[in-house]
């Protein structure tokens, strides 16, 4: 019984500890598996979300008889979402699919371009956990939409 205990422990810990790295928004491997549609899709998703969070926020703190329990839910979730924005925009796009460029060198212009657009909406990405501003999120798919311009090469 002691032996299926301690196995019990040493897979509970195994699971706290490196499952969480596994579930990131992609692999670094890397595994060639790339599809930027489906990541400008979820980008825009994470804003829809953020932005409806923003929206109950705003709604339940200006009721008199207020739920702290939903407030605090919303709260939550405007933060997760605005953090898987930053996980996909940094392990996809930085990471993985914007090739550096040395200065000088042909495409060197569109390679800042890209990085400055990129690093705009990691800090609206920010604004949204810290406010409840709507206008960050239309700024924030503005910029995704920026972005998605100037990978595409359109």
């Amino acid at each position: 019984m002691k032996k299926v205990f301690q196995s019990i422990m040493i897979l509970t810990a195994f699971a706290v500890l490196f499952v969480p790295n596994l579930a990131q928004s992609h692999c670094q491997i890397p595994c060639g598996i790339y599809d930027d549609e489906a990541r400008f899709t979820e980008l825009l998703e994470h804003c829809t979300t953020i932005e409806k969070s923003m929206k109950e926020i705003n709604k339940l703190s200006a009721d008199g008889d207020k739920n702290y329990n939903q407030l605090v839910r919303w709260v939550n979730n405007k933060e997760q979402h605005a953090d898987k924005l930053a996980d996909i925009v940094v392990d996809y796009f930085m990471v993985q699919r914007i090739k550096e460029v040395a200065s000088g060198m042909d495409g060197y212009q569109m390679y800042l371009d890209k990085v400055t657009v990129l690093h705009k909406i990691l800090r609206t990405a920010m604004k949204c956990k810290q406010t409840t501003d709507i206008d960050n999120v239309t700024t924030m798919r503005q910029d995704i939409g920026k972005f998605k311009e100037l990978y595409s090469g359109k």
